[in-house]
C-alpha cells in the first residue's frame, strides 16, 4: 500500500483532491519504483490541482507532482539499485504520468538522475524543477559569454521559485543582481538571497515605446515573458543574452527585431522538461557546488500532501514566495 493525493472528477465534472491509500498495483508502468520522500510545488502543479486539471491532466484518477526525490525500492534497470537516492523532474510526470504527490512512484529509469553528492532529498526538492531551470538558465548565459563584472544581471519574477533560486545562484557566483518584483513585501527576502537592488515591476511594465533604450543589463533570466520581456530586450547591453524561462506575463512577445539586429542580443529558450540526461547531470552538479544551502533553506515553506490544494490555488494567484517542500510522509 502507499498513500497519495488523488485527483478525481466529482459529479459536476470538477477535479477534487483527497489523500487516499492505494494498492501498489495502481502504480503506473516503469522500470524503477521509488519510495518518495519529498516533492514540491510548481506553477504546473497548481494547474493540475485546479478545478479542470488546468488542461494538463488527461486521465482520471490522477496523481500530480512534477518533481520528487527519494530512495529506489526496486529496479529492473542496471543503472539503479535498491537504496540509491534519486531525483526526478519533468518528462511530463505529474501531468501525463502519475507523479510525486505520493509515498511511492514507478517511472522509467531514463527519467531519473542520481542524487548529487552533498545534497539531501529535501534540499533537492527545495531546488526542484524551478531551481533546475534557474541553473540551466545560468549555464546558458555563461555559455554565451556572461562573466561576473560585466554588469548587472536582471531577474524578473524574482520572488517566485525560479527567480528565488536564480537570485541566490547568481549572487553566489559573484554577479550583481537586480531583482524585479511586484510584491514590495518581498524586498527584504530578495536582498537576503543576495540581490543588490530591487526594481518594482511597474518600472518595466510599460509597453515598448522605443525598440532600443539605454544599454543596462549584462544578462537576464526572465520568468515573466510578454510585454516585460519585450521591454527588457531593448535594454540589454551589446551581445548580451536573455534566458527565457516562463510566461507569467503572457505567451505573446510584442517585440521588435531591432535589438537582435543592432545590438546582437541573444534570446535563449530554456527547457527543463525534456532536457537530456547529460545536461541535467551537469546542472545538478553545479547546483550542488554553487548554490548556498543557507540561502536555499531561507526559501523553504514546508508542507504536507493535505496542504497542497490550498497552496496550489495560492501559487496560481502569485501568492507563494520561494519554494514549497512537501514531506509526502508527514
Amino acid at each position: 500500500m502507499f498513500r497519495a493525493l488523488v485527483l478525481e472528477k466529482n459529479a459536476e465534472g470538477q477535479a477534487e483532491a483527497c489523500v487516499r491509500e492505494l494498492e501498489d498495483s495502481a502504480l503506473t508502468a516503469g522500470e524503477v519504483t521509488v519510495k518518495v520522500e519529498y516533492s514540491t510545488l510548481n506553477y504546473k502543479d497548481g494547474l493540475c490541482l485546479s478545478a479542470n486539471g488546468g488542461g494538463l491532466v488527461r486521465a482520471w484518477p490522477h496523481v500530480a507532482g512534477i518533481d520528487f526525490a527519494g530512495t529506489v525500492e526496486a529496479s529492473s534497470d542496471a543503472r539503479y539499485a535498491p537504496g540509491d537516492k534519486v531525483v526526478l523532474t519533468g518528462w511530463r510526470v505529474g501531468e501525463v504520468y502519475w507523479g510525486g504527490y505520493a509515498t511511492k512512484a514507478r517511472v522509467k529509469a531514463d527519467w531519473l538522475v542520481p542524487l548529487p553528492s552533498g545534497l539531501t532529498t529535501r534540499q533537492a526538492m527545495a531546488v526542484g524543477t524551478a531551481g533546475l531551470t534557474s541553473m540551466l538558465a545560468v549555464l546558458a548565459l555563461e555559455d554565451h559569454g556572461l562573466v561576473p563584472g560585466a554588469g548587472e544581471v536582471l531577474v524578473t519574477g524574482a520572488a517566485g521559485g525560479v527567480g528565488s533560486v536564480a537570485v541566490a545562484l547568481l549572487a553566489a557566483l559573484g554577479y550583481s543582481v537586480a531583482a524585479v518584483t511586484g510584491r514590495p513585501e518581498t524586498g527584504e527576502y530578495l536582498l537576503g538571497l543576495g540581490a543588490s537592488r530591487i526594481i518594482p515591476r511597474a518600472d518595466l511594465a510599460e509597453t515598448v515605446k522605443r525598440p532600443l533604450e539605454t544599454e543596462t543589463w549584462a544578462g537576464c533570466i526572465d520568468a515573466v515573458g510578454g510585454a516585460m520581456l519585450a521591454r527588457v530586450l531593448g535594454q540589454m547591453k551589446y551581445n548580451a543574452s536573455v534566458a527565457a524561462v516562463g510566461l507569467a506575463g503572457g505567451s505573446g512577445l510584442p517585440a521588435s527585431v531591432i535589438p537582435f539586429l543592432l545590438r546582437g542580443v541573444n534570446l535563449l529558450g530554456i527547457d527543463s522538461v525534456l532536457k537530456p540526461f547529460a545536461g541535467r547531470q551537469r546542472a545538478w552538479a553545479r547546483i550542488a557546488s554553487d548554490l548556498p544551502m543557507g540561502k536555499l533553506e531561507a526559501m523553504i515553506e514546508p508542507a504536507t500532501l493535505a496542504d497542497l490544494p490550498r497552496l496550489g490555488a495560492a501559487i496560481l494567484k502569485g501568492e507563494v514566495k520561494g519554494r514549497v517542500v512537501v514531506d509526502v510522509n508527514a
